[in-house]
């Protein structure tokens, strides 16, 4: 494939999201066509990306590796730019797969649960898809900047769309978060990068190596951690459980498809291309800044082992899990950097599993409590079947992908070079942190389908009868299939993440 080829790829990417958008728009009085545009938009969308995948793969020639497309360059030498790298190509893939399970899922959940403004729905979700591409393929760091906050604002509206009091507070708890933590800390951060060494751009081994000075790197390496709180790091992890107000389809919009994966995938790029692995070693600066992920992992775990609303349960997991991640960034090893970035995928997949079976429990039987879930796996024992699946890939355990990005994020923390005491407290934080993943989640499925019914609330409705099933809508349920499956599938070939997160350790 030819240079321009490959940039006609990186356009459609962007652009085809943006044309379904405005195309959906114009069909609210035609449901099923508005669903179908969907669902060929997002296909169409996945088709692209697998191509650029399969370019990046058969063709190694510098040309098509470091194809790159100009937008705009509104300041010499700092420009809008697209370019497809092996990295970027892994979080498409995963962000235009998941919109086509979460596009199948939202048509069962949005009729059954009778939402309002479905059209508006699908298209700030096509537009959201667009910025998540944007992300993946940008090409710098002034790129990357900008889509992370368009990616924002995109999605705002999707947090407050059932209009309710809750929704707008939730709202306001997330916007102001996500863009005042930009302002604060990520925007200066891009500045003293682009002042101390005049580019901005993603390079092999970072920019900032020769241009920065060894005591100011764990400094400025903090600032984008807490300017990127999409990664939901601790203390400005609040937006994350505020927005689970949202509709299901937009929970998983946020913690699996495209909003904290875009953080954690901003993170990993600053780290392997900004900072680079080595100095980040060479400085320690990774030695006190790997306890904020570390302290994450703990201390949300233990959050949402007391959380009975099933959605916050989940949130908090997320907050728990985006932080192996960044863990895996900052370990600044070949295995934390394998491990941190293939759990980018291993999760999303076992994550969306596990919300859209929320979502369906609650399109059946209007549960959203954990103390409310007894007995329902005899009525509901597909939707438990993938919670379980979900649950025990998260886990780590054998026979589920989670298994071998949890694997990798071990070798690493073993191969850390650091002070002794944090070796051996990273080493028990993931042992505290994976009892209690095992007991908040497994404790879930465990209780659906072992305990007794418990008995309807005076003035509840009733589920169904004792002996028989009441599953979400069919649509739910193919939606929560694809995942699922997936999910069991990268248990035995994890070889396409695999392949694409390692060319990050080879740099």
């Amino acid at each position: 494939m030819t240079q321009i080829a490959m940039t006609h790829l990186l356009i459609l990417s962007i652009l085809v999201p943006i044309v379904g958008s405005l195309i959906i728009s114009r069909l609210d009085k035609h449901v099923n066509i508005r669903e179908a545009v969907t669902l060929i938009t997002a296909v169409l969308l996945l088709l692209i990306n697998i191509d650029i995948y399969l370019s990046l793969e058969l063709n190694h020639t510098e040309d098509v590796a470091n194809s790159r497309f100009t937008f705009a360059e509104p300041i010499e030498g700092l420009a809008v730019a697209f370019s497809a790298t092996a990295f970027g190509s892994l979080f498409a893939i995963i962000a235009s797969s998941l919109w086509v399970a979460t596009s199948i899922y939202a048509i069962g959940y949005m009729r059954g649960h009778h939402e309002k403004h479905q059209t508006r729905f699908y298209v700030l979700f096509a537009i959201a898809i667009a910025g998540v591409m944007a992300v993946a393929y940008s090409d710098n760091l002034f790129t990357l900047f900008l889509f992370y906050e368009i990616l924002t604002v995109s999605t705002y509206p999707l947090v407050t769309h059932s209009g309710t009091r809750e929704a707008r507070k939730g709202g306001r708890t997330y916007i102001l978060i996500l863009m005042g933590s930009s302002i604060l800390f990520f925007l200066p951060a891009m500045i003293i990068t682009w002042f101390v060494s005049g580019t901005l751009s993603f390079q092999e081994g970072g920019i900032l190596a020769n241009n920065l000075d060894a005591i100011w790197a764990a400094p400025l390496l903090l600032l984008f951690l807490f300017g990127i709180s999409k990664a939901g790091l601790m203390p400005l992890h609040k937006w994350l459980p505020s927005a689970m107000v949202a509709p299901t389809p937009v929970s998983a919009l946020l913690h699996a498809v495209a909003v904290v994966k875009a953080g954690v995938f901003s993170v990993m790029k600053i780290v392997v291309f900004i900072f680079g692995t080595d100095f980040i070693s060479e400085t320690g600066a990774n030695h006190w800044l790997i306890w904020l992920p570390l302290i994450t992992i703990v201390l949300a775990s233990f959050i949402a082992l007391r959380k009975d609303n099933l959605k916050e349960r989940l949130a908090y997991s997320t907050v728990s899990q985006l932080s192996y991640i960044i863990l895996g960034a900052l370990l600044a090893n070949q295995a934390g950097i394998l491990g941190g970035s293939m759990h980018i995928a291993m999760h999303a997949f076992a994550k969306i599993s596990l919300f859209f079976a929320a979502g369906a429990i609650l399109v059946a039987t209007h549960k959203k409590y954990v103390s409310q879930l007894s007995g329902l796996g005899r009525t509901m024992p597909f939707t438990f079947t993938v919670f379980t699946i979900g649950t025990l890939s998260i886990i780590g355990l054998p026979f589920f992908g989670g298994m071998w990005s949890k694997w990798y994020l071990l070798s690493g923390s073993l191969s850390f070079s650091g002070p002794e005491f944090t070796y051996w407290a990273i080493l028990t934080g993931l042992a505290i942190s994976s009892i209690l993943n095992t007991y908040y989640l497994l404790s879930i499925p465990m209780t659906a389908f072992f305990n007794k019914p418990s008995q309807p609330e005076q003035g509840e409705e009733g589920h169904a009868e004792a002996t028989g099933i009441s599953e979400a809508p069919v649509a739910c349920l193919i939606g929560m299939a694809i995942p699922t499956v997936i999910t069991l599938y990268l248990f035995f070939d994890p070889q396409v993440f695999f392949r694409l997160a390692s060319t990050l350790t080879t740099l």
